[in-house]
Order: C-alpha cells, then structure tokens, then sequence
C-alpha cells in the first residue's frame, strides 16, 4: 500500500495511460493537513471562506482566460516529484486553480523556508534531464492564451500571470518535465509512476505568495477543469477519465478521493450549469423536516454566477438572504424555549443540552433530476464553548462579489460519496460510509479495484464535531472552481 504522511488523505489516480496503446496506471497522491493540531477560531473560519470566495468570484481581466485565486489559507498541500532525478515539491491542492506551478530558480522574492516543518525547493530545468521548456508557438500556449501571443516570438518561453483576489500574484513561465506519483497496482497496493505535464516556473512572487509568507509551500497544484489543468492534461493524453469523486469521512477525519470511473457505490446526478467556470447545478426546493420552504421560483436563478455552488474549499453554507431567513427561523421554532444568541456579529447560537438531531430537524435540498441532499442536525449545528452554533451562513450579508449567492461547502459535503463527472457534464452524490472503500474500474482490461479510505490520526485540540468540520479536505478536487 502506498504510504500517506501523518494528517494526510490520499488521492487515488485511476488512470489508464495509452504508452503504445496497452497500459494501465493508477496513481496516488499524499496530502496533508496543513493547520493539524491548530485550534482556529470561529473568525479564522469565516475568514478561510472569504479568502476562498475571493478567489471563486473575484474577476481578473486578463487574456489567461481560466486564472484562478489561491486560498491565502489553503489547508491542505501534497508532495509530488518532479524532474529526473526526481526532487521533492510540496504544492496546495487547489480545485479552483487551473494550472500547477512551483517556485523556480531564478525567483528572488520566492520564500527559502516554512514554519510548516518541510524543506521548500527551487525549481532548476537544467537539474532534470527531462524538463523543457514551452514556447510561445506551441499548442498549450496558444490555449491558454486563446491564440497567439502577441509580441511573443515563437522561440521565446509561454509566460504565465496569476493574479489573486488579495491581491497576491505569480508570473514566470512554462515548462514541461516528468511529474511522479505512486500507481494504483491493485487492491490497495501501489508502485511508482510517472507522467509528462507542462506547469508554470515562477519567477516572481508577490503578496501572501513571496518570502513574507511564513507557512510557505513550493507552490500549487491545479485540478480545475480548463485545458491546462493537470486532470485536463492526464485526460488529454489518455491518462485519466475526467471524472473523479470524494468522500469526507465526517466521522474518522479521513476520506478517499479518487480520480477515475467509480462504479460503486452508484449516485444520483445532477447536471452541471452550462458554461459556468464553477460546479455550479441548479437547485430548485429547500425542504425543512417534512415542511418545504415558500421561496420565490427565482431566488436561485441560472446564468451568469448563478446556480448553487459545490465547493469543498469552502468551511460553510452560503444561502441567500430569502433562503437563509426563513431556514434557520424554522430550525429554531422545533425549539420555542431556546435562548438565541449571536456570537462574532454573525453566528446564530444557543443552549441545548438535549441530542441535536432529535430535538432538530433535517434540512434537505432539492436539486434537478430529482436528487436531493439531506444535511443532518449533526453537520449544520457545531458546538462552541457552551453554545450550538448554526452553520449556515447569510450571503446576503457579503460583499457586493458575493452577495445573495449559493455556496455548500463541507458542512454538506461530509459522509457522502460525491462524484464529478466532467465527461457527461453531471455531479452526483450518495450517503456512504467514508471509511469503508470504494470500487474503481480499470478501462483498458475492465479490472475493479479496491480502494479503501485513509485516516488523519490528529491531535486537534478542539471538540470532535468542529474539529471534523476543520478537516473536511477543503481544498481537494473541490469542484473545479476557478473565477470567471
């Protein structure tokens, strides 16, 4: 079995490579928590989910045409190898970033150490055998550019920019080398591999990405779902299917998250919202207990920025003020007695001594295709000091970006197998026991694999509930969103 670090979950790659038209390779990644052990405030939390919205809805006008926002609080970083020899880089795991990039050599503003207790690296093309560098007359630069580059001659370096919603930014360039991962050999067991992608050189960093940054990593790695993603890549070259799933164990504080054809256990799907840089999908009821809400047909409208938002890089539950008003006044009114307080200016707070999930009721959303997704008391109510805490969150309270908008984080998400299809343009998901297993098919020989959930052994200080709630895998193969 592959060997996944301490507070970590592995991402397992179900890929079938076509070296010669007759391979078949699975992959796994180890990533780690970054914050375990940490206790985080309730500020730090509503915090994490502005940053992370930022980064969702915050508009760049650049001719990059899928840039995307780094969480400046990403909890949740992998090692990988790149090169030959192979070195060492420790990247985010970002669903809301399109491409991969690390640190390069030539950067001087780039952070040379981190308090997270790894060794960062520069990237160094003439160190690996492999690596080359993209230049602007190739394919992959005109996508990404939307054609041509102007002024850009055809034997000069891609340049790449990413500019953040905090106002962070990496420039530098592209270039291709042998990224390695461990493959999937059977059931639960692993053996190395590698693949060939092309991912940006930073030559300059600005903002929470430069040498101020104490809790730096050697960079990012994107799974969003332009061309120039690393799932778009493996996909292209027919290494992967472009599907993948996740399963948060809201139990444990483990999961699985696998890229490949699922095929047990079966989900309901949904269809994507066309054209949308996010997971977006079309709700269409809100259902309290047995009780659905009276909401306008339109509050969840579709179009631009519109539809509700699956993202696993968010803490919360983001409803619009319509929606979140009378939700959280029929949680409350199971309760006549309850004294409500508001904790942070913003968190609807109470005593409760009695088991929440029989004195509260269920909330289930109603989403397209007739498929529904039901929230347990359990998972929207958090314990805080004395005090539960609801964790919907009003959107109608936010900044302009992200007003009244719909967003379900991991406060939904946990303890259910949730699974993207981008082939079929559907997301789906189904309650399951996240630390059981999963069965994956291999495309080329039709073997199903076993692969089964990992653990974080934490230390985490806080009660069990929040700290699953910190745990929830908020940056992983979260739903491709990257901004508009």
């Amino acid at each position: 079995m592959g060997l996944c670090l301490r507070n970590c979950l592995c991402i397992v790659l179900i890929a079938t490579a076509a070296v010669g038209g007759v391979s078949s390779n699975h992959g796994v990644f180890s990533v780690k928590y970054r914050y375990a052990g940490r206790e985080r405030s309730l500020s730090l939390l509503k915090e994490h989910d502005a940053r992370r919205q930022l980064r969702i809805l915050a508009g760049v006008d650049l001719p990059l045409g899928g840039t995307s926002r780094p969480d400046g609080v990403g909890l949740y970083y992998a090692k990988i190898g790149i090169g030959t020899p192979p070195k060492d880089y420790y990247v985010q795991v970002d669903t809301g970033s399109d491409i991969m990039w690390v640190n390069c050599i030539q950067c001087k503003e780039c952070p040379r150490r981190s308090s997270l207790g790894i060794e960062l690296t520069l990237y160094d093309i003439k160190d690996s055998s492999t690596g080359k560098f993209v230049t602007c007359d190739q394919e992959f630069c005109h996508g990404v550019y939307g054609g041509p580059l102007t002024d850009c001659m055809a034997n000069t370096s891609c340049p790449y920019l990413e500019i953040y919603g905090d106002g962070s930014s990496t420039t530098g360039y592209f270039v291709q080398d042998v990224v390695q991962y461990d493959k999937v050999s059977g059931d639960l067991q692993t053996t190395s591999t590698n693949g060939s992608l092309i991912f940006g050189c930073g030559a300059r960093q600005s903002g929470n990405l430069d040498a101020t940054n104490e809790e730096a990593l050697d960079g990012i790695i994107g799974f969003g779902k332009s061309n120039s993603s690393m799932i778009s890549q493996l996909a292209s070259s027919g290494g992967v299917r472009k599907m993948f799933a996740h399963c948060l164990d809201g139990i444990n504080g483990g999961g699985i998250f696998a890229i490949g054809h699922v095929v047990q256990p079966e989900v309901n799907k949904t269809p994507l919202v066309p054209n949308q840089p996010h997971y977006s999908i079309n709700m269409t009821a809100v259902q309290v207990g047995l009780d659905f809400l009276n909401l306008p047909t339109d509050v969840f409208g579709v179009g631009d920025n519109k539809g509700t938002i699956i993202d696993s890089g968010t803490t919360l539950a983001y409803l619009p003020e319509m929606v979140y008003e009378p939700l959280v006044s029929k949680i409350i009114s199971q309760q006549p007695d309850l004294k409500v307080h508001t904790v942070h200016d913003e968190y609807t707070c109470f005593q409760y001594s009695e088991s929440v999930d029989e004195g509260f009721p269920n909330v289930t959303f109603h989403f397209e295709n007739s498929v529904s997704l039901k929230v347990y008391p359990h998972e929207y109510l958090f314990p805080f000091e004395d005090l539960w805490c609801i964790g919907w969150q009003n959107s109608g309270m936010q900044s302009r970006d992200r007003k009244n908008m719909t967003l379900l984080g991991d406060l939904v998400l946990s303890n259910k197998l949730v699974l993207y299809d981008l082939e079929n343009q559907v997301i789906g998901w189904t309650e399951y026991n996240c630390s059981s297993s999963i069965k994956v098919r291999d495309e080329r020989t039709g073997t199903v694999h076993l692969v089964g959930s990992h653990y974080l052994t934490s230390d985490c200080s806080l009660n069990t509930q929040w700290c699953i709630i910190l745990l929830l895998l908020s940056l992983l193969l979260h739903l491709l969103i990257h901004q508009s």
